[in-house]
């Protein structure tokens, strides 16, 4: 979270000239309800099983930039899908860098606590082994969106080169 991947998706997308698609948006789209309304109702568990439905649905279509939240690694089922249908970009940023970008979003579920900083630096260090499944990670601190996007396409041109 907070590390651009909607933004940059949408950027990446239209330069490809590809179809931009929002795993969140599809997963509320498929509940009929936001997202903090899913894990306030049913738990972050529910969640992760409609995020689960929504990857197996997206990921049977080409021609996509996906942007997906920072917990659908948390599964090797979701890894698995993703890698047979596409390339996985990790956009990563600081604990500081995150806290900075999304400190005044009430949207964000699991942010929902006394100590939302403390919960971001959790968040990055239990996930990190996941995160490393990427194909390849990007740091964004200090860069803007347009730089990200110029950096995936570098390393989309190189990983084709080495086909």
């Amino acid at each position: 979270m907070g590390t651009g991947k909607t933004t940059v998706g949408q950027l990446l997308a239209k330069k490809l000239g590809l179809r931009f698609v929002d795993l969140d948006d599809v997963i509320e789209k498929n509940a009929g309800k936001r997202i903090p309304e899913i894990f306030e109702d049913k738990g972050e568990q529910h969640f992760r099983s409609l995020e689960k439905q929504a990857v197996d649905q997206v990921c049977r279509f080409q021609n996509q930039v996906i942007s997906c939240g920072g917990g659908v690694v948390l599964f090797d089922e979701n890894i698995n899908r993703l890698k047979k249908s596409t390339i996985i970009i990790c956009l990563t940023a600081t604990a500081d860098t995150i806290f900075a970008r999304i400190k005044t979003d009430t949207s964000r579920p699991l942010l929902a606590t006394q100590d939302p900083y403390g919960k971001i630096k959790e968040l990055l260090e239990f996930r990190k082994p996941f995160y490393e499944k990427a194909d390849v990670q990007i740091a964004t601190d200090n860069l803007t969106q347009e730089k990200v996007v110029e950096k995936i396409l570098t390393y989309l041109k190189t990983a084709k080169q080495k086909k």
